[in-house]
């Protein structure tokens, strides 16, 4: 059986292992693949294993019959024609909630970072800045506390409720928007909210909301407008959720305090980015699932996902 993966480079760039895949047919890995050697290097495949190579219609048409199942190296599948697949008889399986944890420890990397300006108070250290000062302290930005301020949670799946248990910890108030109900489980101050309340009332706001039709360009001029002037952003869902040109002007206008960022419209992103020059946007280039641990979960998850298609009992399918 051929097994080809197209997209295995970021997942795994040398420090893990393939050999559980391996084992499971005739396997090959190329780092990465461009549009046009898509077809070539899939042809004849039984399983397709892909990232951000995008599979459209016109790719199946080409890769059917023989092939019957794709597998995504990710959570989100919007890469993959998944009902078009599901004509053709083809299996989409996705890798969900592999990276809750590595998720939410980058949320809170942006919140402290903006909150304690760890990067500017250390660089002036080593510029001398604390040698030569006459007292035992000093700041040149002001500090903020956590504990009492309200953080906004857009989407509540897991990654979004993990968010919400590490805020409560810090003695954080948690509102929280889901278009579906949703469950509080253990935790104790949070409140399901409208998305203006979520917008209107909250220090920090975070988003965690799959990428849809709802959700594309969500945050857009006029709902940058309902939030604090002092508020922070924070998107480690998917770039398209924002409206890049209004965030950037609503940065440096200081409609908003500060931006968190670990995904753009367009990756790798483009020079002419607005956001790349934006006042107070820290933006960190897709890492938050690139953890050696969250990724050796994902080559678990996907080598599980494969033996369970193969067993005959497909599991984390996304075309059912």
């Amino acid at each position: 059986m051929k097994i080809v993966n197209l997209d295995g480079f970021t997942t795994n760039p040398g420090d893990l292992s393939w050999d559980g895949i391996k084992k499971l047919g005739d396997y090959t890995v190329y780092d990465r693949t461009s549009p046009e050697q898509i077809i070539e290097r899939a042809k004849g495949a039984e399983i397709l294993i892909v990232n951000k190579t995008i599979v459209t219609r016109q790719i199946l048409d080409k890769l059917a019959p023989e092939l019957k199942y794709i597998g995504l190296q990710s959570t989100g599948y919007n890469v993959v024609d998944c009902e078009y697949a599901k004509q053709l008889g083809i299996t989409v399986c996705n890798i969900p909630s592999y990276s809750t944890n590595a998720v939410a420890q980058l949320v809170f990397s942006f919140i402290l970072q903006i909150t304690n300006e760890v990067t500017i108070h250390s660089d002036a250290v080593k510029s001398g800045e604390w040698c030569a000062c006459p007292d035992f302290c000093f700041w040149k930005k002001p500090l903020t506390e956590l504990a009492e301020k309200t953080i906004g949670i857009i989407g509540f799946g897991a990654i979004g409720r993990k968010v919400a248990a590490i805020a409560e910890a810090f003695d954080m108030n948690v509102l929280a928007y889901s278009p579906s109900p949703k469950d509080k489980g253990e935790l104790k101050t949070i409140k399901f909210v409208s998305l203006e309340e979520v917008l209107k009332n909250s220090d920090i706001i975070t988003c965690h909301c799959p990428l849809n039709t709802h959700t594309q360009g969500l945050i857009n001029k006029e709902n940058i407008s309902k939030m604090k002037k002092t508020a922070i952003f924070i998107n480690t869902s998917r770039g398209p959720v924002v409206d890049e040109q209004a965030l950037a002007d609503a940065l440096n206008n200081g409609d908003i305090l500060a931006a968190g960022l670990d995904v753009l419209k367009t990756e790798p992103a483009n020079k002419d980015n607005p956001l790349l020059t934006a006042k107070n946007c820290y933006i960190t280039p897709h890492i938050a699932w690139a953890a050696k641990e969250t990724r050796a979960r994902l080559l678990k998850i996907l080598e599980e996902n494969i033996i369970a298609y193969l067993e005959g009992h497909p599991q984390n399918v996304v075309n059912p």
